[in-house]
């Protein structure tokens, strides 16, 4: 305990209390509390221990008091609590003026409390104190392994090394990817001898020559290379120590400093990769072997994928972030245990990649309630924003990834196009959407009155009800229960109206036939409704 005499007067049921003498010593530290019951209390008090007391040990001589007053101002004590009223009605006036010479506090103690009360009322204060404190500690710890972590300070420190070497420099990390470069060499040059093996030496692009110099943590560990680019024949011994000495410090900083960059780094580099690969169509090996020398784990089995988008309400540095923290928090949120993803920030979305670890086909009730969890946790909102995810179909083979993007993204197209709410869309969805969407606005319009004309020469309160009902059903897959949950009605409420529509319709809607002319019907509506 580290309180001053003031700040436990402050504390409930102290605050009932009165420091009635040494009112010049209320900035003692009080460390511990007692309660004293005998008069050669004072040789066992320790500094900075207050007392409390009845005044029973002390009730027949005040002189006795001022002698035990001073005994404990010697020992250090922070304090005396003294309770009138049973033994002493008020303090006598000798003791008062001793403790106003020793500046020694006396308190006059509530009657109406026990002791126990206030020393727990004490503890307890010390208690949340020291956890607001050690708290406060760890706030501070963190921010200062975050600011250790920063890689802001990079490109400054490449700069300067450049500098004082007064040559143009590169620096290739242990992966090939160009972290720094100042020199006339192109990435392919940089890249044409990688990897490297040798630890440090000339290294020839062409006519060109560098010095280069391994980075290395450890023996067996390479963070990458020092490539220096002298314009001179001959390089003296000194020079080549220089160099020697540019890239421990480089390997230092890279380390301790600027781990993090690199593999954000290498992280970019494949992300670019499978950039090209969906867009352009570049050979699918070359991204598989990349991300298997960083140890990630693409196909295990069929798989499923998913691409993660924010609202468009972002300027481009807010949204990059606000993807990052979608990518940490699907990393780090509980998955299912059939499924494993890996996941990618290309351009304006999230897109990943879900593979089933069982060895009989795909999991996707498994990956939907996964993408309904992110949609509706309020940790995930905060941290990212409310995210849409737009999903392909089930694939078996990995030369079908790119098909399963492009799904993906057509998901998203036909979702936007046609207005569609879900924060979650499938594939299978807006399958058919996909394959109408040419056919002409007359055929649509004939098709959609023929179909639904015994509801719309109903009246058209009761016509409008009813084929909300139907649509709200039909879209739901012919679940009554999520159909009436979204109505705001009760399930039999809905089987009553679908019976109706049943007979005036004349379908079934156990049979898939009709189901399906029913799909059409209010996808063609929706075409119709967009194309107004």
């Amino acid at each position: 305990m580290h309180l001053t005499i003031r700040e436990a007067l402050a504390i409930y049921p102290l605050t009932e209390a009165k420091l009635v003498a040494g009112k010049q010593g209320e900035s003692r530290i009080v460390k511990s509390v007692n309660v004293m019951d005998a008069p050669d209390i004072a040789d066992w008090t320790k500094s900075g221990e207050m007392l409390f007391t009845t005044a029973f040990a002390m009730k027949d001589s005040p002189q006795e008091t001022v002698n035990l007053l001073r005994k404990l101002n010697d020992r250090g004590a922070a304090g005396l609590g003294i309770k009138l009223g049973r033994f002493w009605t008020e303090l006598p006036q000798v003791v008062v003026d001793e403790a106003d010479r020793l500046h020694f506090p006396i308190i006059e103690m509530p009657f109406q409390f026990t002791f126990s009360d206030q020393m727990n009322a004490l503890f307890n204060a010390e208690y949340r104190r020291n956890t607001k404190l050690l708290q406060t500690v760890l706030e501070k710890q963190t921010k200062l392994m975050q600011f250790g972590l920063k890689q802001d300070n990079m490109l400054s420190m490449f700069q300067l090394i450049s500098e004082i070497l007064g040559y143009p420099m590169a620096v290739v990390g242990a992966r090939g990817q160009i972290l720094y470069n100042t020199s006339s060499w192109s990435p392919e040059h940089l890249a044409q001898n990688w990897p490297l093996k040798r630890k440090s030496g000339w290294v020839y692009a062409g006519k060109d020559r560098a010095y280069r110099v391994g980075l290395h943590q450890q023996e067996e560990e390479l963070l990458g290379h020092l490539l220096i680019m002298p314009d001179t024949v001959l390089l003296a011994n000194v020079e080549e120590g220089l160099f020697q000495q540019a890239a421990d410090i480089l390997t230092f900083h890279m380390s301790y400093t600027f781990r993090s960059h690199v593999e954000a780094s290498a992280q970019r580099d494949l992300q670019n990769m499978l950039m090209r690969y969906l867009d352009k169509g570049t050979p699918l090996e070359e991204f598989m072997e990349q991300a298997e020398a960083r140890g990630l784990t693409l196909f295990t089995g069929a798989y499923q994928c998913v691409i993660s988008k924010s609202k468009p309400d972002h300027v481009e540095d807010q949204l990059q972030s606000k993807l990052k923290k979608m990518k940490t928090y699907m990393e780090s949120h509980p998955k299912s245990n059939n499924l494993r993803g890996n996941h990618f920030v290309l351009k304006d979305r999230l897109f990943s990649i879900y593979t089933s670890i069982q060895s009989e086909g795909f999991p996707e009730e498994e990956l939907a309630q996964l993408l309904t969890k992110y949609a509706g946790d309020s940790g995930c909102v905060e941290e990212a924003g409310e995210m849409f995810f737009y999903t392909s179909s089930t694939k078996g083979k990995p030369p079908a990834l790119r098909e399963a993007y492009h799904e993906c993204m057509e998901t998203e197209r036909m979702g936007s196009k046609l207005g569609l709410p879900d924060r979650i869309l499938h594939y299978e969805t807006i399958e058919f959407a996909h394959l109408f969407q040419h056919v002409s606005a007359s055929m649509m319009e004939d098709y959609c009155a023929k179909t639904l004309r015994p509801l719309l020469e109903k009246d058209a309160e009761y016509s409008q009800e009813m084929i909300r009902t139907l649509e709200v059903f039909i879209r739901n897959d012919g679940q009554v229960s999520e159909a009436a949950k979204q109505l705001f009605i009760h399930r039999n409420t809905v089987t009553y109206r679908l019976e109706k529509i049943s007979d005036l319709l004349q379908v079934d809607f156990k049979k898939v036939n009709d189901l399906l002319k029913l799909k059409a019907v209010f996808l063609f509506r929706q075409f119709l409704h967009v194309r107004q």
